[in-house]
């Protein structure tokens, strides 16, 4: 399962607590690397070649009709991967065009639903067989390390794709008694074109949360790639098509935001948006979508989410988890557990082995075996988790490790843990999306749930207690769409995850993600001298 190769992920990577790393201690009390090896060797050449970098539409790879194209580059070292098209408002009705033609006249919305759940699961197929291929170009595009690619998130799309197939002749509506002599009953339709926009830090997985769903209830769709990722789509749509898939039912469309991203969510023959980035991104699509034809929205955006360790936590249990809540995917997850709360009995020992285990982790090339952390995205990234490590040490936070750049070339960034934080401080406050782990103390458990409740977001929570009364108080008390209770990151195909709050509306995965890309028409017809009601 899904959910169990992310939980296996922390207990490869971790190194024992009592292990040191390699460190000096400065004169203001800092530990800082005294190298960075691995991220200073050569780059590994990636075992993979670029073999589609077009737009994908009507199933066909084409090129902008501006002929405008934008670099994609690799994050280890920000050199130049390739070029891509840069589509604009008229490649996004090129699009929809397509889409809208393949819904209202295609085979697709008019196939047998066991002929769609074939076509899925002939593709979940294909995409086992191309997995390493797959997850070496992901790595290459996105900084991601090789191991994660390659054995939990490519696994992860294939049970996505077989998960939604499954459910293609399952989607039904309900016949239902009237007060009078009819027979009703409800139609569970298709919305029609959806467009849909995915983010760069998981472009695999939040391609099979929107493609997924979207596709087993037979709608079609325009997907708009995040313009730092692009690669990853072209390459399984390509694999999509060969499964059988019809052509126009999915189209891709690499661009940016301002104009790509807005003509996707102003286009009057969109029927459905579905966006997964930032809160304030999130706000421009809801505004769009609703100024042009009101339509649905489904929004999964940012976080801040708390990490409580109670008092009766087993210490070095609670650092590995909390380690991996904040670092995984380089600290680039919209539900990393970024506030650390820890109850004051056990903070001094909690900070001492979170700053060792900082220190331990293993920065490089995503490529070689034994990493744990890659680089950042780009440099915009980059330099905004720095000016958030200088505001830490600005508003009185102490830093205990890290804190700078790793290496001379890329967008590597030190594993960095903060102590004597509080709430009101930035680092506390805002989505720094990177390798910085803040470090708060409480004393009460009302107090911790005021606390960690006084957010503007309201993605995820995690829990680390023995007592079950505890985990029963905090799981009802915390406002956000997932709480995990000794566990963080434990996803699966069925869990269906969202937000409360400025982190989103709506839920994605599992059987809540189908009434994302529905329709539900009631039919009421008369009866003449029924024998029953």
């Amino acid at each position: 399962m899904a959910a169990r190769r992310i939980s296996s992920l922390l207990s490869r990577s971790a190194p024992l607590l009592s292990r040191r790393g390699k460190q000096s201690y400065t004169s203001r009390g800092i530990f800082r690397y005294t190298t960075a090896a691995a991220a200073l060797e050569e780059p590994i050449k990636p075992p993979v070649n670029v073999k589609y970098d077009k737009l994908l539409i009507n199933g066909q790879f084409v090129d902008a009709a501006s002929g405008k194209t934008f670099p994609t580059l690799d994050p280890r070292t920000g050199e130049v991967i390739t070029h891509v098209p840069e589509g604009d408002a008229e490649d996004i009705n090129r699009a929809v065009s397509a889409a809208r033609k393949a819904f209202d006249e295609g085979p697709w919305p008019k196939m047998t639903a066991y002929e769609r759940q074939r076509i899925l699961l002939r593709f979940a197929d294909l995409v086992e067989k191309h997995n390493d291929e797959i997850a070496a170009l992901e790595t290459w595009d996105s900084g991601k390390l090789f191991e994660q690619c390659a054995k939990i998130e490519v696994p992860m799309f294939v049970r996505l794709f077989r998960y939604y197939a499954g459910w293609t002749d399952k989607i039904h509506g309900m016949t239902i008694p009237g007060d009078g002599p009819h027979h009703v009953q409800t139609l569970h339709e298709p919305i029609g074109v959806c467009g849909q926009i995915i983010p760069w830090n998981f472009p695999l997985v939040m391609f099979a949360w929107k493609v997924g769903p979207a596709l087993a209830c037979g709608n079609t769709i325009v997907l708009k790639t995040a313009e730092q990722t692009p690669l990853s789509a072209l390459l399984v749509s390509k694999l999509l098509h060969e499964a059988g898939l019809p052509d126009g039912v999915l189209n891709i469309v690499s661009g940016f935001g301002p104009t790509a991203g807005a003509a996707l969510c102003s286009h009057m023959d969109v029927d459905k948006i579905a966006f997964t980035g930032s809160t304030e991104t999130g706000k421009i699509v809801l505004e769009l979508s609703a100024k042009s034809n009101l339509k649905p929205v489904t929004l999964e955006l940012g976080g801040k989410s708390p990490f409580i360790v109670c008092e009766d936590a087993d210490v070095d249990k609670a650092v590995e988890l909390a380690h991996f809540a904040l670092f995984f995917n380089q600290g680039q997850c919209c539900c990393a557990g970024s506030r650390t709360y820890v109850h004051e009995k056990v903070y001094d020992e909690f900070l001492e082995k979170a700053k060792a285990r900082a220190l331990q982790r293993a920065v490089g090339d995503p490529f070689k075996s034994g990493m744990e952390q890659g680089p950042q995205i780009d440099s915009e990234q980059f330099e905004k988790i720095l000016k958030y490590i200088r505001s830490g040490t600005e508003s009185g936070a102490t830093l205990e490790t890290g804190g700078d750049r790793l290496g001379t070339k890329g967008y590597y960034v030190q594993p960095t843990v903060f102590s004597n934080v509080k709430d009101d401080m930035l680092i506390a406050k805002d989505e720094i999306f990177g390798p910085v782990q803040t470090i708060l103390k409480f004393n009460e458990l009302n107090d911790v749930i005021k606390r960690a409740n006084n957010t503007r977001y309201g993605l995820a929570a995690g829990v680390f207690t023995s007592n079950l009364d505890t985990a029963n108080t905090l799981t009802r008390a915390l406002r956000a769409g997932t709480v995990w209770i000794n566990c963080f990151d434990t996803f699966d195909a069925t869990i269906p995850f969202g937000g409360y709050k400025m982190s989103g509306i709506g839920r994605e995965k599992g059987e809540y993600s189908l009434k994302n890309y529905l329709q539900v028409k009631a039919v009421v017809t008369a009866l003449k001298n029924p024998a029953w009601l």
